[in-house]
């Protein structure tokens, strides 16, 4: 899968948000414009953008000419960057899966095997780490527009190469909060429901996993405005992210006013919901009902 930090290819997404933060700092140290920066390497305002959101890759010569007009010209300073540059290229493991995985969807991947704890609010449907293959069928085919069967398995073992994730080495700490609606909603009927609760009391007893159920007795809560993913990470460079995921689209939220307000929620939902051994045993009267 990859190990996060020096190695692997989910490393490689983290070393380009590195590189591409390290140079908007230099531009704007000196003042430069992303017009002007693009301008030096012969492409657009918006490539320098992506550039320097870690969005896409770097060629050598670009980040050479980029260092060279924001005036780093020791050997010194310009090769650990240059480094980063080559080590970023490095192509990742669900690139194989590019054609059913949305570009915007290609990034979460990356920052997601990288990370070194991933908390996360569903409300939906079970968190994609944490879904049996049968389940992960169901949701896949119950998506907004029909699929060809190909691409149906396609994504399914995109989801469960993702889940490799949990049980390497290095696994990240995953603490999900899971709304009860969730858990009612039928996905695959009874008996994909049932295999399904039993997964998720079984995982949430790994020592990397903390499963907290949001009961519907529970009312109101603090997170209001739905579904949301925020992954740490162990560079101390990286800011956290919130990642939230749109029909056609994503946001990523790294500004650390922002994800302040989504990591106090998180906490305080953590505070208000179900602890792991309560939501396992609500998890068993759930599957009593079904």
């Amino acid at each position: 899968m990859g190990s996060k930090g020096a190695g692997g290819s989910s490393g490689s997404m983290v070393r380009r948000i590195l590189l591409g933060s390290q140079l908007r700092r230099l531009r704007e140290a000196r003042g430069i414009t992303r017009e002007a920066a693009g301008y030096s390497i012969r492409a657009s305002e918006s490539k320098i953008s992506r550039m320097e959101l870690g969005r896409v890759s770097f060629k050598a010569r670009d980040v050479e000419d980029l260092l060279t007009l924001y005036g780093v010209t020791e050997d010194a300073e310009r090769e650990p960057l240059l480094s980063l540059a080559r080590d970023s290229s490095v192509a990742g493991w669900w690139h194989n899966y590019s054609d059913v995985l949305p570009t915007w969807f290609q990034t979460y991947v990356g920052l997601e095997g990288a990370a070194s704890q991933i908390s996360s609010y569903e409300v939906q449907f079970v968190h994609g780490l944490l879904q049996t293959e049968e389940y992960a069928h169901a949701v896949v085919t119950a998506g907004h527009r029909p699929l060809a069967e190909e691409e149906i398995e396609r994504r399914v073992a995109l989801r469960l190469e993702r889940q490799k994730l949990l049980l390497g080495e290095s696994a990240p700490e995953v603490i999900c909060l899971l709304d009860e609606a969730a858990l009612h909603r039928p996905y695959g009927g009874r008996a994909v429901m049932d295999a399904q609760l039993r997964h998720l009391a079984e995982i949430s007893e790994r020592p990397n996993v903390s499963l907290h159920l949001v009961p519907f007795e529970l009312g109101g809560h603090p997170a209001e405005s739905g579904a949301f993913t925020l992954l740490r990470f162990p560079e101390s460079d990286l800011n956290d992210i919130v990642y939230l995921e749109q029909l056609t689209s994503a946001l990523y939220l790294d500004k650390r006013d922002e994800v302040a307000q989504y990591d106090h929620v998180l906490r305080r939902l953590v505070d208000i919901s179900l602890s792991p051994e309560h939501t396992r045993d609500h998890l068993s009267r759930i599957r009593q009902l079904l």
